[in-house]
């Protein structure tokens, strides 16, 4: 092994423990990465940012605007409010919202897919009176086995094709992946459908419509202001200031039975009560140094909604600019002019003293303040909403409008009229134009922390081809498996991918595996294809843990799953994956 070798393998090994790791956002460790190849000699300076415009990154970033134009233009939603049932069945109820999110998973962000998705689940979930852990596993799955079968379905997908063309001058056509991800995505869907939701823990299922994630009744208290207060004619952020050292806030201001807005500059005014939210053992604390007279123990939910004011639900989303920051850091009411009344991690709720709570992605928010704030709120904190929100189409024809743009750039994707990064750039221009979307709404549609993971892994992975360190691991493979046939070598890659998926982003786990692939095909003396898919399927399939995918991660907290609940369900359907594409990969792409 030569010394560019040994730094080489260094480098992605220590790559891979940070990523495991997880101490540090995957985004930076990439871009680490590729300074620290640049400053140790194994990646050119001239070529250390040849990454950003590399045409994988370029479809990426383009199909999440794209998803986001759609979304803005209201198309999705017309076809799912269309096409699920409400009905008792249910196979026909988790197999419905399965096959919508795999077909839409296809063709636009899978996330984004499942995120308009999720709430439609849970409101369908309550009413027919279905905990929401039944349909939101499957419901993640899904939306992610949908991604296999074209490709822009998911990230792995395009950066398979385009290290094909760079290997074999000739890349993966929009729907070469459907033969293979096609199937794979069917029998996922029905294996969801049949079997795979009864393998939740019972205990998951068992919360239904009237079980709310949150009861925080123990946790928010009123209290009168009295006419002797010494508060009286202070700002209400005067109020609060007192009581913050109590881990507390003001999240309601009721005077003569009217809630009124909340605004912290408001003067206090005798007789106005206070809907404080604190841990039990501090109310009588706040009460007692305030002078204030408690009026009740506790305040329903119910009640804590006007005309004004409201409640919303939400899941803090991954790259989410709340991740590893306390609710002090977030300053929810300054910055966003709402209230954090609790959060739930994994099914714990935590209310009261919150104020050192760290936020984590799947979290699951509640939130309080102006109604009509709401919408923005959540997109500037990078949260969903759990809530189905109304749907309000003032324009019809921008649906068919963005629709339209779309199809257009796939066809002319699957025809080779034009490449894929041309054609879905173009629908983006033809989407900012027509005004479906915003030049700030595309900028923001786009996962930056994914653009920047590929941008910088894509010279770390060349750095492994050029010093020849791909060949020398294909070696080690092939010269391990010398006595086995090529069919166990490729099973070895796809179980080798669906691992490495499960611990680090799919997107990180297709730029390592695909050189290697390719360089063991050649060692083997067999044909690259059915190894380069190996690893985007592979690398799609990432169902064991909730880290392993964004999705995943989301539908934990609303689910209220466990850890260890996703390999339950995740363990059998990669195995049945392994057991259905090994033979058609050898059908469509024979050796």
């Amino acid at each position: 092994m030569t010394f560019d070798q040994s730094v080489s393998v260094g480098l992605l090994v220590l790559t891979l423990v940070f990523f495991v790791w997880g101490r540090f956002r995957y985004d930076l460790v990439a871009f680490t990465a590729l300074i620290a190849g640049v400053i140790v000699g194994v990646i050119p300076a001239e070529q250390a940012f040849l990454g950003f415009g590399h045409p994988a990154v370029i479809t990426v970033a383009a199909v999440l605007i794209i998803s986001r134009a759609m979304t803005n233009a209201g198309a999705v939603e017309v076809i799912a409010s269309r096409l699920l049932p409400n009905t008792d069945n249910d196979l026909l109820f988790i197999a419905s919202f399965g096959c919508i999110a795999a077909v839409l998973s296809g063709f636009m962000n899978n996330v984004g897919a499942l995120a308009l998705l999720m709430p439609v689940a849970i409101q369908a979930a309550a009413k027919t009176g279905r905990s929401p852990a039944m349909i939101l596993m499957p419901l993640s799955f899904a939306s992610i086995l949908g991604g296999l079968f074209t490709l822009i379905g998911t990230p792995p997908n395009i950066i398979i094709a385009s290290f094909r063309e760079k290997s074999q001058g000739e890349a993966f056509s929009m729907f070469d992946f459907a033969p293979v991800g096609g199937v794979i995505a069917i029998v996922g869907v029905i294996f969801v459908a049949l079997v795979g939701w009864r393998l939740i823990p019972a205990d998951r299922l068992k919360r239904k419509k009237d079980q709310e994630i949150f009861d925080i009744e123990d946790y928010v208290a009123e209290a009168r202001v009295p006419k002797e207060s010494e508060y009286i004619g202070e700002r209400l952020r005067d109020v609060e200031d007192a009581i913050q050292k109590h881990g507390a806030q003001i999240v309601g201001l009721i005077r003569k039975t009217y809630r009124i807005s909340l605004d912290r500059r408001r003067r206090v005014e005798a007789g106005d009560v206070l809907v404080i939210e604190a841990a039990p053992e501090a109310m009588g604390k706040i009460v007692q140094d305030l002078h204030l007279e408690l009026v009740s123990d506790g305040k329903p939910i119910e009640d804590m909604t006007s005309k004004e004011v409201t409640l919303v639900e939400c899941v803090v989303a991954a790259g989410s600019d709340l991740i590893g920051r306390s609710t002090r850091d977030a300053q929810f009411r300054r910055r966003h002019r709402v209230s954090l009344l609790a959060a739930s991690r994994q099914g714990h709720t935590q209310s009261g003293g919150l104020s050192k709570f760290k936020f984590q992605p799947g979290d699951v928010l509640l939130l309080h303040g102006d109604e009509e704030h709401f919408p923005g709120v959540l997109q500037r904190m990078g949260c969903l909403p759990l809530a189905a929100r109304d749907l309000n189409i003032t324009k019809p024809g921008r649906a068919l409008m963005s629709v339209g743009f779309f199809i257009a750039a796939i066809v002319a994707t699957a025809l080779g009229l034009v490449s894929a990064p041309v054609a879905f750039g173009a629908a983006v221009i033809l989407m900012i134009l027509a005004q479906i979307l915003t030049l700030d709404e595309a900028y923001r549609a786009i996962d930056w922390p994914i653009i920047i993971l590929l941008a910088a892994l894509i010279p770390v992975g060349g750095a492994l081809e050029a010093t020849g360190t791909t060949k020398l691991m294909a070696s080690g493979i092939a010269d391990i498996g010398a006595s086995l046939s090529p069919v166990v070598i490729l099973i070895l890659v796809m179980v080798v991918t669906m691992t490495l998926s499960d611990i680090i982003n799919n997107a990180a786990t297709a730029v390592v595996m695909a050189p290697i692939s390719v360089e063991i095909a050649k060692q083997l003396n067999v044909n690259a294809d059915p190894f380069l898919m190996a690893v985007a399927i592979g690398a799609s399939c990432a169902f064991l843990t909730p880290i392993g995918h964004q999705n995943n991660t989301l539908v934990m907290g609303p689910g209220g799953y466990r850890f260890g609940d996703y390999w339950r369900v995740g363990l059998p359907l990669e195995i049945l994956i392994v057991a259905v594409s090994i033979p058609l990969l050898l059908l469509v792409f024979p050796f």
